[in-house]
């Protein structure tokens, strides 16, 4: 009875060996070139085949040795029914027949989702992370919605139909407010547009989807309050510290906290600090105030450390306690046009982004015209650089006061 196995020309070779086949019958053996060849690391001598995990290919080279094996024994077995000694070179002719090949690849149809994902993922490969999970939360709503509703979402039915039940949905088990809503929709309007630009689909139906946004009251740090948090005394290089020193840098710089954390060496030039924006890729050039440098050279010098933008939102909470930032605050939220309002102690609305709104104010009430404040911050139109601005009522007294020679309020 014939057999057949396999082994390397050059076990020890630290390049590509030839792959033999041993068949062996009564009186003889016989080497068969299979006509393949495989790094010695990756042959498991044991199995007289080759490693699969980690090397995918591998798995068709196994299939054509299992093939010709099978060749090999047949043929072996056929000459032993007839009483005949297999030749050799009958059996080095079968290792030359046709090879199996990869199947032909399937093209499989990509879903709304896949191609969703495809937009995101182009989202994150230019810079741009937080627009990235933002676009991921979307995908998330889109898809609860459709396992919840039943509602197949895809090009051709995002409508105003769909609008009607995705905001319903939103409005309702996922308990969004209107500025909220108001963004998914926005962002998935920009799905569209980038799928019908690439020729992923013809449909319009898109086009009509929108809902109100309701601008929100904006929060901002009045200039005590600003002064409060740099006079807290604070264990030097604590966690504390280290907040407030990222969030009092963006009060003094107008940067977003992804590019408040992405300062390099290069970015300063003298008494300059030239960046090109994560979020738009605006180039700004702001001056830097000695305030500003001084926390900056220590950020450079790793004494002011990176954190994530949740853990300064919880730190900045803390910070704004302490600090004494309490007078109370209206917070007023809007669904499907209703408005609701609580009243809660200022420190307990603060985070990251409050440091840009702040540094516009602050920018404005110092005299700084708004052209000159909207180059710095990097905003394009006035509408998206009035929802940083917020003006309040003690600065409103103290410069009506000043224009109409009236006694100074009281803080």
């Amino acid at each position: 009875m014939a057999t057949v196995s396999f082994h390397l020309k050059r076990p020890d070779a630290v390049i590509p060996t030839a792959i033999i086949a041993l068949v062996t019958f009564p009186g003889h053996r016989v080497k068969v070139y299979s006509g393949r060849s495989i790094l010695p690391k990756q042959w498991v001598k044991a199995e007289q085949r080759a490693l699969e995990r980690g090397y995918q290919q591998n798995g068709l080279l196994n299939d054509q040795l299992d093939l010709l094996q099978k060749r090999l024994q047949h043929y072996c077995d056929e000459q032993a029914a007839l009483g005949l000694l297999p030749t050799a070179e009958a059996l080095k002719s079968l290792a030359t027949l046709e090879e199996p090949t990869a199947p032909a690849p399937v093209s499989v149809k990509k879903s709304f989702a896949d191609y969703y994902t495809e937009w995101v993922k182009l989202t994150l490969s230019r810079g741009k992370v937080g627009t990235a999970r933002a676009g991921n939360t979307t995908l998330r709503h889109l898809l609860e919605f459709e396992q919840a509703e039943g509602y197949a979402v895809d090009f051709d039915t995002i409508t105003p139909v769909f609008a009607d039940a995705y905001t319903a949905y939103l409005l309702g088990p996922a308990n969004l407010t209107d500025n909220t809503i108001a963004k998914h929709i926005d962002r998935l309007r920009r799905f569209m547009r980038y799928a019908v630009d690439r020729g992923y689909t013809a449909a319009r139906g898109w086009e009509k989807m929108k809902w109100k946004r309701q601008e929100p009251d904006i929060m901002t740090l009045t200039a005590e309050e600003v002064e409060a948090l740099e006079n807290l005394a604070l264990l030097a290089g604590g966690y504390l510290d280290n907040a407030r020193a990222l969030f009092l840098l963006s009060c003094y710089t107008g940067l977003r906290f992804s590019d408040l954390v992405s300062i390099r060496t290069e970015h300063v030039r003298g008494n300059t600090l030239r960046l090109t924006t994560q979020k738009t890729r605006e180039t700004i050039s702001i001056p830097i105030q000695a305030r500003a440098l001084e926390i900056i050279t220590r950020y450079l010098a790793g004494e002011v450390r990176p954190i994530s933008n949740q853990k300064l939102n919880d730190y900045l909470k803390e910070l704004g306690q302490l600090a004494g930032i309490d007078s109370p605050i209206e917070v007023i939220k809007y669904r499907g046009g209703n408005r609701s309002s609580e009243t809660v102690a200022k420190w307990e609305r603060l985070g990251c982004h409050t440091a840009r709104r702040t540094f516009v104010t602050l920018s404005l009430e110092r005299g700084l015209r708004p052209e000159l404040v909207m180059k710095l911050t990097g905003h394009r139109t006035w509408r998206a650089f009035q929802r940083y601005v917020n003006i309040t009522e003690q600065t409103v007294a103290r410069e009506f006061a000043k224009a109409y020679e009236m006694p100074a309020p009281k803080k």
